[in-house]
């Protein structure tokens, strides 16, 4: 699950340095102009390579939280389908802390989601 999480992140951040050109037009019709592009990679790319370092994964997973949380305010801004576009970092959300809960004994600690019996 966090390999997936990181080699996704790793991509899209890339793909915002080389600037494709679908990139630049799916960039402005979320209503950014073509310099914030680079911000954008920058972040995602610094959010994912603390993720996939094990001593810095909880604070990536943080980072890569709040990442995606802009992906989906800026799809609900633009009236985007809810559940391939509005939803869409919202799984990777998923799947990025549920790589680190089923790592981390600390973490399942933290959010257990089962009671212990007894």
């Amino acid at each position: 699950m966090r390999g997936f999480v990181i080699l996704f992140m790793l991509f899209d951040s890339i793909v915002k340095f080389v600037k494709p050109e679908p990139v630049v037009e799916g960039t402005l019709t979320m209503g950014y102009a073509e310099h914030h592009i680079s911000v954008i990679g920058t972040l995602g790319l610094l959010s994912a390579i603390l993720y996939a370092i094990p001593r810095t994964a909880f604070l990536g997973a943080v980072l890569l939280t709040g990442y995606f949380g802009g992906a989906i305010a800026t799809n609900i801004r633009v009236d985007a389908p809810l559940f391939t576009h509005v939803l869409f970092p919202v799984y990777f959300a998923l799947l990025a802390w549920g790589g680190i809960w089923l790592r981390d004994e600390k973490i399942r600690k933290l959010m257990p989601f089962a009671g212990k019996e007894g």
